[in-house]
């Protein structure tokens, strides 16, 4: 569904995210048992990386339901579950490799299955080598934050189980994983708060209202604004398909690579289509409108002007520090629903300064 691109991370590796579709195309009644999925080069067969028993299932799916332990749903039982794929059934394969600093990525990837096929008479073993698949070329664009100077906490970046990682989105007869790298950012005060005072006032949060600024220099190709804000802290809204990312703007940056400011508040946006912007130029407002439930900047780049349909490549940021990182899962649905705003925040072993890398999930840093 996507070039796999190899991208840098706080953690010092160099990581590839990208997803392998499965399909068990025998009879209803016949199940492949999937013990386990090598990524490999497909040049001298090294195994770069593997999934089976737990690692595995946890990382597999219908491609109609959602994966355990996302979005609240719950989470998948522990111990030695086999990924067992039902006859006529299409499953998705959520691959995250880090590989360590020195090691090559190789230009073109295969993908080498095991397992068995089951019947009511019994099994046979199989292995099967599929899809080989090339790498990108194209380093991911470098750029500039996309908020003001500050402590900014970054949620459900990748690469773990997080609702922009592992969306999946059927749109207009393909599937795409739109959010992959998306970034949800929340400005965070000197105590480590989010917010301050009543969860359910707009105010409360120290994001709202917050400038985004242009990431890169680039020309503003789509502008929507007029959609209200959501009370906080509230069920996930559902909006009508067009409104899902609420009052926004997007900035082409270079050939099909778009910078994407969504939830924004409404009235606050400074520019226009067509206008073309220096980067740090500011855009608008942090809001809650659209598909958000407490206020917050969703940024990622695509490779379409319109989110739907995109895809979602890797970026980095030129500078940054990372200051610590948060265990527990808070993100934009239960943020307002903890007993206070006050992020616990431990040390983070990335901590530090950082040139040109992406920020991993729950990690809070300095632009």
């Amino acid at each position: 569904m996507t070039e796999p691109t190899p991208f840098h991370a706080t953690d010092g590796r160099t990581h590839l995210s990208y997803e392998l579709l499965t399909t068990n195309a025998l009879p209803s009644s016949t199940q492949v048992r999937l013990d386990r999925v090598e990524v490999r080069d497909a040049r001298t067969h090294r195994v770069v990386g593997s999934l089976s028993g737990q690692a595995l299932a946890d990382a597999a799916n219908p491609v109609g339901d959602p994966l355990p332990g996302a979005d609240g749903h719950t989470p998948a039982p522990p111990g030695p579950t086999p990924t067992v794929i039902p006859g006529s059934q299409q499953w998705v394969i959520w691959l995250d490799l880090a590989l360590d600093r020195g090691q090559r990525v190789p230009k073109v990837l295969e993908h080498h299955l095991s397992g068995a096929v089951v019947t009511a008479s019994g099994s046979s073993p199989f292995e099967e080598t599929v899809q080989v698949t090339p790498t990108g070329r194209t380093a991911p664009m470098n750029l500039n934050a996309p908020v003001r100077p500050g402590t900014w906490y970054s949620s459900e970046s990748c690469c773990g189980n997080t609702h922009h990682r592992r969306g999946l989105g059927p749109i207009n007869g393909r599937f795409d994983v739109p959010q992959r790298f998306a970034i949800d950012w929340y400005r965070v005060g000197e105590q480590g708060q989010t917010w301050e005072g009543d969860p359910a006032r707009l105010t409360s949060y120290l994001s709202y209202r917050q400038p985004v600024v242009a990431a890169a220099g680039g020309r503003v190709v789509e502008v929507q604004d007029g959609i209200p804000d959501n009370a906080p802290p509230v069920t996930p809204p559902v909006p009508p398909i067009e409104e899902t990312v609420g009052n926004h703007v997007t900035l082409e940056v270079a050939p099909g690579r778009y910078l994407l400011y969504a939830y924004l508040k409404p009235g606050s946006l400074m520019v226009r289509e067509g206008d073309r912007v220096e980067p740090g130029r500011v855009l608008g407002l942090i809001g809650n409108s659209g598909n958000s439930t407490t206020p917050h900047l969703h940024f990622q780049v695509m490779t379409t002007a319109e989110f739907f349909p995109t895809d979602s490549p890797p970026f980095t940021f030129r500078e940054f520090r990372v200051v610590g990182q948060v265990e527990p899962r808070i993100w934009d649905d239960n943020l307002g629903l903890q007993p206070t705003g006050v992020l616990p925040i431990t040390p983070s072993p990335h901590e530090g300064p950082h040139r040109a890398r992406y920020p991993l999930d729950r990690e809070v840093l300095e632009f």
